[in-house]
């Protein structure tokens, strides 16, 4: 709205742009003699060397959008086609290098346990696979339906690659099994159990403040840790909002040209020379015709029950009398006149049953095999049960009910007259709220108890939507534009306090990847992102974007390059490890040689203990997961008594009371096999992860899209 808004208003000022900028963009080429083509270059990504085309790339991401259609944006497409084909091209590298190809026999078997193996073109008189019978179908295709045969050397292509993949993660799997002596390991870390005391002086006793690290000695700790803090290319930008929505002046002209519409308004008809009269809201005869004139929504002449109703105004709507009206009132972005045409008591029941069915009824379970007369008998059963005052219905119909209600205890919800079979729509609106009866359909014997019953109503609603007018528009603009050009006048430092003393707010988004979307406050905004990573846009750096919203003025403020962190991006993560690295080792200088009871006196912690506690969960209650500690207390003997341990929350001492082994037993195997199971569902993902983060991978979507 904002963009054709303002196109419509500065036709001359835009055409002199546009041709500004072609005029530009010749002049550039003339003097770089570069060709776009030849800079971009031919491809989207480079994987151990290996190109991938950005032709068949763009081809394969029309098929994906094809296959998606709107749930996937352009970019979600972009990238879910990437990282296919990064997992391809991975893949078909180790297919090279370790010689596996497929065979044709190979290609049957794999379709024989496959989806492909239900098309009846490939399946006998029984329904049954057939090679024999894929492979004429495929011949016939080729000479007889050249479209379908390309479409399955694609189908083909897609098979030999899964079956390539099958069998090069089968013979990883081969490898990941366990052994015994690993199964009776495992048994151990699960089993064996230790008891103990412990002290824990936590860090927190510290106080954060106490400990000073300087740029250097973070610095140097990055460096030690290079793993830890590696990023990609990343950016931060702020921005200002200007979202387009209809101001005070634009909702109260909607809401003054409904009430206009509520009485007769008298009009010169100059093909008769007189006045005529024309109808209002409130007394139209033809009301489906007047709101087709005056209304933004049509005439709704189904009735409704309250729930139905706008919530906001349902109430007051469900007060009136035939003729009145209600409003104007607003509903979402629509001011809104409701009237009452008609007024139906009781015309909405709330019912439940218990269905009893036999077999040869409508829509009867095959594996029902009562006779009718048997289904009634049940029927009168069940319905004596149901008449008793303490009967819960709900219970009964969950346990006898042979319809598809009977998890919901039987409940059918609200329903309008004929709805339901006769027999059943009869008994409903016949009866009061509570009434239990038995009544046959061709569905069968129903057990139904009346639950509720609600008045319905067809109401006339004339609406208007709430849209910004022009001079809102005109206005948002002006707005936009003096705070970008005030902005990029000003020092990239002031972004902030001019928009402060216009009051509008400044919102920050930080570590923004190159192929990101959508901006938190913005929504999908990949132009955004393209111009806070195009090499030409620098930090500071300040432009206006027209969104289909409004308008954002946004602001690069920093540049993250790929690598190593420095110091001050990495202190967030690392200043809390240092510290806790100083922290222990003050802990542990001022409290050396002290016993476990001297340790928790003059520390005023207290001597906790712990029971049970087992190598596989190392958690000690009352102070979190502690690996090392736990694990050093399964080396100490009973009775012993740890050094000071540092921890993951604080410095430990333990002394073992107990030690429990695991309880002998004869063969390991059983626990061998869960390992291999668990080991083996992890290969196809361990494998792949592992083959790409040993991979030379450079990604250059972000030239392309």
């Amino acid at each position: 709205m904002a963009i054709l808004g303002n196109i419509r208003k500065r036709t001359t000022v835009l055409i002199l742009i546009i041709g500004l900028a072609l005029f530009a963009f010749v002049i550039s080429g003339i003097f770089t003699g570069n060709d776009s083509g030849a800079k971009i270059g031919s491809s989207v990504a480079e994987v151990n060397g290996e190109d991938l085309s950005i032709d068949e790339f763009r081809q394969k991401v029309e098929q994906a959008s094809r296959r998606y259609g709107a749930n996937f944006s352009s970019t979600q497409l972009v990238n879910t086609v990437y990282d296919q084909e990064i997992r391809s091209a991975l893949l078909n590298q180790q297919f090279e290098d370790l010689g596996i190809t497929i065979e044709s026999d190979q290609i049957v078997e794999f379709v024989k346990t496959s989806g492909y193996a239900q098309i009846p073109d490939f399946q006998d008189e029984n329904g049954i696979f057939n090679a024999e019978i894929f492979k004429s179908a495929i011949a016939d295709w080729k000479v007889n339906d050249p479209l379908r045969y390309d479409a399955w050397l694609q189908d083909e292509k897609n098979i030999m690659q899964a079956a390539k993949e099958q069998l090069y993660f089968n013979l990883v799997k081969a490898g990941a099994g366990a052994t015994l002596n690993e199964g009776e390991f495992d048994y151990n870390l699960t089993n064996n159990k230790v008891d103990l005391q412990y002290v824990r002086v936590p860090y927190s006793s510290i106080a954060d403040s106490t400990i000073q690290v300087s740029k250097k000695e973070i610095e140097a700790y990055v460096k030690e840790h290079k793993e830890d803090y590696k990023q990609d290319k990343a950016r931060d930008v702020r921005f200002v909002f200007f979202e387009e929505k209809p101001s005070l002046e634009d909702e109260n002209a909607v809401k003054d040209g409904l009430v206009a519409l509520l009485d007769d308004t008298v009009e010169y008809n100059q093909s008769t020379d007189q006045n005529d009269t024309i109808a209002g809201f409130r007394n139209a005869t033809d009301m489906a015709a007047f709101l087709d004139r005056n209304s933004d929504s049509k005439y709704d002449t189904i009735f409704k029950a309250k729930k139905d109703l706008p919530a906001v105004a349902a109430d007051s709507i469900m007060s009136l009398k035939v003729g009145e009206i209600y409003g104007p009132y607003r509903d979402g972005d629509f001011f809104k006149l409701s009237k009452m045409m008609e007024r139906k008591p009781n015309g909405s029941v709330k019912a439940s049953h218990i269905l009893f069915t036999y077999e040869g009824a409508t829509r009867a379970n095959p594996e029902i095999k009562r006779t009718k007369e048997e289904a009634e008998a049940e029927a009168k059963k069940i319905l004596v049960e149901a008449q008793k005052e303490d009967a819960v219905f709900a219970n009964l119909a969950r346990d006898n009910s042979d319809g598809p209600s009977a998890p919901r205890g039987g409940d059918l919800g609200y329903f309008q007259e004929g709805i339901m079979a006769d027999e059943f729509n009869d008994f409903c609106f016949a009866n009061a709220v509570g009434k239990v009866g038995l009544v046959e359909t061709d569905f069968g014997f129903h057990v139904i108890r009346v639950d509720d019953k609600v008045d319905i109503v067809k109401v006339a609603t004339l609406s208007r939507e709430v849209e910004s007018s022009e001079e809102t528009i005109n206005t948002l603009f002006t707005e936009a534009t003096k705070f970008e050009m005030a902005s990029i006048d000003a020092d990239a430092n002031d972004f902030s306090d001019i928009a402060k003393e216009s009051e509008f707010t400044v919102r920050p988004v930080n570590k923004i990847k190159e192929m990101d979307e959508n901006l938190p406050g913005l929504g999908s905004q990949r132009a955004v992102v393209q111009w806070a990573f195009n090499d030409d846009t620098k930090v500071g750096a300040i432009k206006r974007f027209d969104l289909t919203n409004g308008y954002a003025v946004v602001q690069l403020t920093k540049k993250y390059k790929e690598g190593v962190m420095s110091s001050e991006d990495a202190s967030a993560t690392a200043l809390p490890k240092i510290r806790k690295e100083r922290k222990a080792e003050q802990i542990i200088a001022a409290n050396k040689g002290k016993s476990l009871e001297d340790l928790a006196s003059a520390n005023n912690v207290k001597v906790s203990t712990a029971s049970a506690l087992t190598m596989k969960s190392p958690t000690i209650p009352g102070a979190g997961r502690e690996p090392f500690v736990v694990g050093s207390a399964f080396a100490l003997d009973e009775g012993a008594s740890s050094s000071l341990l540092k921890g993951e929350t604080g410095v430990f001492m333990v002394k073992v009371t107990k030690k429990t082994p695991a309880a002998e037993i004869q063969n390991f195997s059983t626990y061998a096999k869960t390992l291999s199971t668990s080991n083996a569902n992890r290969v196809n993902s361990a494998v792949y992860n592992a083959l790409k983060e040993g991979a030379e991978i450079e990604d250059k979507r972000a030239t392309f899209y």
